[in-house]
C-alpha cells in the first residue's frame, strides 16, 4: 500500500476530481482537504507511524488553496483559534 501511495505522490500534478465537491467553487474541497492533512499528521504521529501518507492532503490542498488563506490558518493553529477540529 505504502508503494501505490508513493507512486500516486510521485506521479502528482493536480487536485483529483472529488465527488465531495462537484462544483465549480472549490473553497470547501480546500478547507476539507487542509483539515484532513493536519488530522492524519495528527494521528500518525501520534502513533508513531509514518506522516507519508499525509503528504497526498497536504499537495491537494496547496494546489487548491489561495496562500494567504493557508498562511492563515496555519498562524490561527499557532496561536489557538483556528475555527476547525483537527
Amino acid at each position: 500500500m505504502a508503494e501505490e501511495i508513493q507512486e500516486k505522490i510521485k506521479n502528482y500534478r493536480t487536485a483529483p476530481f472529488d465527488a465531495r465537491f462537484p462544483n465549480t467553487n472549490q473553497t470547501r474541497n480546500c478547507f476539507q482537504n487542509y483539515l484532513d492533512f493536519h488530522r492524519c499528521n495528527k494521528a500518525l504521529s501520534e502513533k508513531g507511524q509514518d506522516v507519508s501518507p499525509c503528504v497526498w492532503y497536504q499537495r491537494v490542498y496547496r494546489s487548491l488553496c489561495p496562500l494567504s488563506w493557508v498562511r492563515k490558518w496555519d498562524e490561527q493553529i499557532e496561536s489557538g483559534s483556528f475555527p476547525g477540529k483537527i
